[in-house]
């Protein structure tokens, strides 16, 4: 889990068998076939629908939600894949009370959106579960594009260009594809193996070649990716976690936010996953709320999470603070740590000012046998020669990087949110544009 040891205070099996099976359950139970077609019959059918322009993939949502209620799951899923190749997975972590869900009528109306994201859960579910594909290959255009990193828009970007004839080589560093999908991502979020079942389904579509253990800077060049291949898609997401800044913070019982999940993720047992007694996870964040309500859901007896400023800035939506809340994890604002001391960290109250935020001086000390970092992550091994921009690579419209024949999207690109979704519009986009200079 981290590269530091462990304080004495953070130990496996705080939990009963049954109570971690519960803990963990889906977050979201799906619909069955009566509950998502009353929740379809709740939607307007907006001409100009708002919720699409929400949409970072601009699914045609009312398009999907009416084949609902016409009783085609399927057709649905159709409708909502054309956009989004990971719609089933986009359905589960998407932040839709921020995206489409808060521009939904009902929503400005009765203060009570459609389920868009699980309305959308119940179609690409239904697909996958007949064992359809609904995407066919063209005929091979004998052009070859390699995809470095097997996340969200290297898996969009590899199903688009491969349905349009193309040979994909998808490359990735991790033992398994799916990147975030797979290992940054709470577990009660896409339970059962979903994150792998959906790749496998993505795969059906022939024309990719998955190889895994290979990474950009060490078993791959871009220069030698460029020369082998006709073009190169980098969707290699971010590697490297900022530092915390703070006296103490590479010892013991100090690691990442990101390695934890992971770690939680992969894990065959829970109750083989040490936690500490009192967690502060520094952040405020998607991942820092993830990491929280996990380390509660292991069996941890006190969770806070310390953010720097206030909880109306906290980039984790208001439905992912209520959640945190409502497992018992406290949300403490307008402070920053300070140093590690052992088994507490030390911390600083905050004020945001003419001269921006500062610390006002007035100090205090929370127990923390373990503490977790969620303050962003920076991009590493970037290829020499390509323009950055923020610590990213830098790209214009569809992807272009400053080297001709070259792509990126996703995280390590600059761009939209860091949102999975997000990431499949910029993957899918960027094969298009690939296969119009290609074709």
């Amino acid at each position: 889990m981290t590269n530091n040891p462990m304080t004495p205070g953070i130990v496996p099996g705080r939990l009963p068998a049954e109570t971690y099976r519960e803990n963990f359950a889906d977050l979201h139970p799906p619909y069955d076939a009566h509950e998502a077609r009353v929740a379809a019959d709740r939607c307007y059918f907006c001409y100009e629908a708002p919720c699409i322009q929400a949409c970072p993939t601009s699914i045609d949502i009312p398009l999907f939600i009416r084949q609902i209620q016409a009783g085609q799951p399927q057709a649905a899923a159709g409708t909502i894949l054309e956009q989004n190749i990971l719609g089933g997975m986009c359905a589960r972590v998407c932040p839709t009370e921020t995206l489409c869900e808060e521009a939904c009528v009902r929503e400005a109306a009765e203060g009570k959106p459609v389920e868009i994201g699980r309305l959308q859960r119940y179609a690409t579910d239904a697909l996958m579960a007949a064992g359809e594909h609904p995407f066919t290959r063209a005929d091979s255009t004998g052009k070859r594009v390699a995809v470095v990193g097997a996340g969200p828009a290297g898996l969009a970007c590899a199903h688009r260009l491969a349905m349009h004839g193309h040979e994909v080589v998808l490359y990735d560093a991790r033992p398994k594809p799916g990147g975030l999908n797979e290992y940054g991502i709470a577990s009660y979020k896409a339970v059962d193996g979903f994150a792998q079942a959906e790749v496998a389904w993505l795969m059906r579509i022939g024309g990719i070649e998955m190889v895994q253990g290979q990474a950009l800077g060490r078993e791959l060049t871009l220069d030698g990716l460029a020369a082998e291949y006709d073009a190169v898609f980098l969707g290699i997401g971010l590697s490297g976690v900022n530092a915390l800044g703070a006296e103490g913070d590479d010892g013991a019982g100090v690691s990442d936010a990101v390695d934890f999940i992971a770690e939680l993720r992969q894990a065959e047992d829970l109750a083989t996953l040490p936690v500490g007694r009192n967690v502060v996870v520094i952040g405020g964040g998607m991942t820092a709320v993830d990491a929280a309500v996990q380390a509660k859901l292991l069996g941890a007896e006190s969770v806070t999470i310390l953010y720097r400023r206030g909880r109306e800035k906290m980039p984790a939506s208001g439905f992912e603070q209520d959640l945190a809340a409502s497992k018992g994890v406290r949300i403490l604002a307008h402070a920053m740590p300070v140093a590690v001391h052992g088994a507490e960290i030390e911390c600083e109250y905050t004020e945001d000012g003419p001269d921006g935020l500062t610390g006002t001086g007035e100090r205090f000390r929370l127990p923390a046998d373990q503490v977790l970092r969620a303050i962003g992550q920076r991009l590493e091994g970037a290829p020499a020669g390509l323009a950055l921009d923020g610590g990213k690579i830098r790209v214009e419209g569809p992807g272009r990087t400053s080297r001709k024949g070259v792509w990126a999207g996703g995280d390590c690109a600059t761009g939209g949110d860091d949102l999975t979704v997000t990431a499949v519009a910029e993957g899918r986009d960027a094969a298009e544009d690939i296969n119009a200079t290609l074709c």
